[in-house]
């Protein structure tokens, strides 16, 4: 892996400055996200909010993008949390869907498998026992094997596998996809899941993170040598810029990958990654929607802040009390959510969705200012890793 420059947090007065949350906080702030997805639930039980909103409120969609899996995490958090049999429900009625749509291929042609299957299919399983969610897990896990490519040692992104434009293209979203794979080898005992994700994960930190501890949001590889071509963007603001939820996705990603992989390397990774992320937000701690924007007009993307907030304390649970910035990582990630709270919820009335100004494709100028749905999924995730003992979905 490429030395990489593992920067100090610049002001850490200011992360030292946040007060660690009280529990009433918390289900003060829970209780706000339960009541916008009260609000949102009859519409969506059949059907699912779509990627993004339009002036704040989502259209509804069959099961068929990317996205889809988050809403339906989002429900079994609530049940977690709750108890309610509304959530699971509704829940357990999507359930059913996501194994019809792995059974009959229903736009299944991308890496986001793990987006979709993890926090809906196999959390149900871990929660209920639902042997049909873990058949659809089980079978998310195979369609996201095809698109490894053993002489490069990545999964392809997106499109056609005989795509010449689009083999040996990773992203860095792929690190949230790769809990996938690892939960297959543990459920099957079959190794093949596991070795795919170990050289995916050791490409992704050897190719997609720069020698400053920044991220290439995609990297392509040569499927005839293996070797290394060039780093590219796809939603941040230019090739040599660093695209914020990215960012997010690798401080998460890598430190899930200690956690299924035991790479002791991988903590260091992320905790370096967290650290440039973290010297680049603005005075109210919700990143810019690239981090060359450290200030200014630039819209925000509060979803790419809810991800970061998870991705530190997962950082955290991995750090020993003796490193000197557990402490502002855990303040840190209270801090977004805090400024989350109290300037990004939706309106009651006017929105179905639960943060608003978040970006889902800045250079197609789609959901700019806008609810994201994994934006909402992982801002309650953050509310519930503080106040609860929760195991990941990841």
């Amino acid at each position: 892996m490429t030395s990489i420059h593992h920067e100090p947090i610049r002001d850490p007065s200011r992360l030292a400055a946040t007060p660690l949350p009280t529990a009433g906080e918390l289900d003060a702030a829970i209780a706000r996200v339960l009541a916008r997805i009260d609000r949102a639930l009859p519409a969506f039980i059949d059907r699912f909010p779509a990627p993004s909103s339009e002036n704040l409120i989502y259209p509804a969609i069959d099961n068929i993008e990317w996205t889809n899996g988050f809403w339906t995490g989002m429900l079994w958090l609530a049940y977690q949390v709750s108890g309610k049999a509304a959530y699971r429900h509704a829940a357990e009625t999507q359930v059913r869907s996501f194994l019809d749509r792995a059974e009959r291929r229903i736009v299944v042609a991308h890496h986001d498998l793990g987006f979709l299957y993890t926090p809906s299919a196999c959390a149900a399983y871990r929660l209920t026992g639902n042997v049909d969610a873990r058949r659809a897990g089980l079978l998310a896990a195979d369609l996201l094997l095809e698109r490894f490519d053993p002489v490069s040692g990545v999964i392809q992104a997106w499109g056609d596998l005989n795509d010449p434009a689009e083999a040996g293209r990773m992203i860095i979203d792929c690190n949230l996809n790769l809990p996938l794979l690892y939960w297959a080898t543990a459920e099957t005992g079959d190794a093949k899941y596991h070795a795919a994700a170990e050289r995916h994960l050791t490409q992704a930190a050897a190719h997609l993170v720069r020698p400053d501890a920044s991220t290439f949001h995609t990297f392509h590889m040569d499927t005839r040598t293996g070797a290394p071509l060039r780093g590219t963007t796809h939603q941040g603001h230019a090739d040599d810029s660093c695209w914020a939820r990215g960012q997010a996705w690798g401080i998460y990603g890598f430190a899930l990958g200690y956690a299924h992989s035991g790479r002791e390397s991988l903590v260091d990774l992320s905790a370096a990654l967290a650290n440039y992320f973290l010297n680049r937000l603005p005075a109210d701690l919700v990143c810019r929607w690239d981090l060359i924007f450290t200030d200014g007009d630039a819209p925000a993307d509060t979803s790419a802040a809810a991800i970061a907030a998870c991705g530190l304390l997962e950082l955290v649970r991995h750090l020993p009390v003796s490193n000197p910035d557990r402490d502002l990582y855990t303040r840190a990630a209270w801090g977004m959510a805090q400024r989350l709270d109290a300037d990004h919820l939706t309106p009651i009335a006017g929105s179905n969705g639960v943060l608003a100004h978040g970006v889902y494709h800045m250079p197609k100028r789609i959901g700019v200012n806008e609810c994201c749905i994994w934006g909402d999924y992982f801002y309650l995730e953050a509310l519930v890793r503080l106040r609860h003992v929760w195991r990941a979905y990841w």
